[in-house]
C-alpha cells in the first residue's frame, strides 16, 4: 500500500486553528454591528436603475445623493458601461406606502442629480417586515431541521460516534462561513441560506466518503490501533477528495469570474465553503470520530474491569475444595495450553508469510 500519512498527528494544532477563525469571525462581526441583512430578512426595498448618458458614475457618486436614507446600499450590476446599480433600503416602519413613496423620491433625487441623463427604473420589488421575520425563522428552522435529520441518519447508517463527529464537522462549517460572511459584510440573503445549505450537503458528502472507508478497515485492520485505522482511510480517500474538490473549485470559480450581483457572491460563498468543508472532512470529523472512539473504548474496558472485580470477589466465597479444585485446576491448565498452542500456530503462519514475501 503506499505511504500512510498521520493526519492525527496535527489534529490539536488543527482543531486551535479552527476555533481560533471561529472566535475571530464572532469577534469581526460584533465589530461590525452584526451581519450586513438583506431585504429578505430586513424589511426594505430593493430598487434596480439604470442611468444612460451620463458617463462613468461611480457606486459612491450615487450613493451620495441618498443622505435622506442612512444605512442604504448601492451596488453595481452588469458591465460598467451599463451604469446599472441596485439600491436597497430599509423599512423603519416610520412610513407609511413606504414602497410607492421612497422609489418615487429615489428617482427624483437622481434625476435631479444625474440631469441631463435619463434614469430609468428596471426593477423594484419590496419586503415587509412581517415577511421577513417569518422569512428569518423558517431559515433558522430550515437549517436545525436538515441538521436534526442528517444526526438521525448518519446514526442509523453507522453509529452514533459517526453521526456525532459529522455534525460536528457541519457545525463548524457553518460557524466559520457565518464568521467571514459577518467579518466583511457579505450581504446575508435567501441565496446565503442555499450557500450554506449546499455547503452543508458537499462537506457531509465528503465526511461519508471518508467515514465509509473507516468502517470498512475496522474490519480489514481490526488488529491496528484505531488511530492507524483513521490515518489510513484518509489517505486512500485522499485523492478522491482533492480531485473533487478542486473540479468544483473551478466550476463555481468559472461563475463567480462571469457573473455580477447576487450571482457572483452566491459563488464566491461557495468556494469558501467548498475549502472549508474538504478541510473539516479531515481535521475536524476525524479527531472527533477519534476521540470519540478512544472514550468509548476506555469506557468499555473500565466496565469489563468492574465486572471481572465483581465476578472474583463473588467467586471467592465459593472456593472448590478437593476433587473439584483438582479438576477445576486441570480445566484451567489445559486452557492455557490450548491458547498458547493457537498462538504458536499463528504466529508460524505469519512467519510464513513473511518469508514468501521476501522471495
Amino acid at each position: 500500500m503506499k505511504r500512510v500519512y498521520d493526519f492525527m498527528k496535527i489534529r490539536v494544532v488543527m482543531l486551535i486553528i479552527s476555533t481560533l477563525v471561529i472566535i475571530g469571525g464572532i469577534a469581526g462581526t460584533i465589530a461590525q454591528g452584526g451581519f450586513n441583512l438583506g431585504i429578505d430578512f430586513e424589511a426594505g426595498l430593493s430598487l434596480t436603475v439604470g442611468i444612460e448618458g451620463a458617463g462613468s458614475v461611480e457606486s459612491g457618486d450615487v450613493r451620495s445623493t441618498l443622505d435622506e436614507y442612512p444605512g442604504s446600499t448601492v451596488q453595481r450590476v452588469g458591465p460598467p458601461e451599463d451604469n446599472q446599480f441596485v439600491i436597497r433600503i430599509r423599512d423603519d416602519g416610520t412610513r407609511e406606502n413606504f414602497q410607492q413613496v421612497v422609489a418615487n423620491d429615489v428617482l427624483s433625487v437622481l434625476r435631479e442629480e444625474f440631469a441631463p441623463s435619463s434614469v430609468e427604473e428596471l426593477e423594484t420589488s419590496y419586503v415587509g417586515p412581517r415577511f421577513s421575520q417569518d422569512l428569518t425563522r423558517q431559515a433558522i428552522l430550515l437549517t436545525i431541521f436538515a441538521m436534526v435529520l442528517i444526526l438521525a441518519y448518519l446514526w442509523f447508517r453507522f453509529r452514533l460516534g459517526y453521526a456525532v463527529a459529522s455534525i460536528s464537522a457541519l457545525a463548524h462549517d457553518v460557524l466559520v462561513m457565518l464568521g467571514i460572511i459577518g467579518t466583511f459584510q457579505f450581504e446575508v440573503s435567501t441565496a446565503t441560506i442555499a450557500a450554506v445549505l449546499t455547503i452543508i450537503g458537499y462537506s457531509l458528502n465528503d465526511t461519508i466518503v471518508i467515514f465509509d472507508r473507516v468502517r470498512e478497515n475496522e474490519t480489514l485492520l481490526r488488529e491496528s490501533p484505531f488511530r492507524s485505522i483513521v490515518n489510513t482511510s484518509i489517505t486512500q480517500s485522499l485523492g478522491r477528495t482533492l480531485i473533487t474538490s478542486l473540479t468544483t473549485l473551478l466550476a463555481v470559480a468559472a461563475i463567480f469570474v462571469f457573473a455580477t450581483g447576487q450571482i457572483q457572491l452566491f459563488a464566491l460563498k461557495l468556494m469558501l465553503g467548498v475549502v472549508v468543508g474538504t478541510y473539516s472532512s479531515v481535521f475536524v470529523a476525524s479527531p472527533v470520530l477519534l476521540v470519540w472512539q478512544t472514550s468509548e473504548k476506555a469506557r468499555k474496558k473500565r466496565k469489563d474491569v468492574e465486572k471481572y472485580h465483581k465476578g472474583a470477589a463473588a467467586g471467592r466465597g465459593k472456593e472448590p475444595t478437593g476433587d473439584k479444585a483438582e479438576a477445576a485446576s486441570q480445566a484451567a491448565a489445559a486452557q492455557t495450553a490450548d491458547i498458547e498452542a493457537v498462538k504458536r500456530e499463528v504466529a508460524q503462519k505469519r512467519n510464513k508469510k513473511k518469508n514468501r514475501k521476501s522471495r
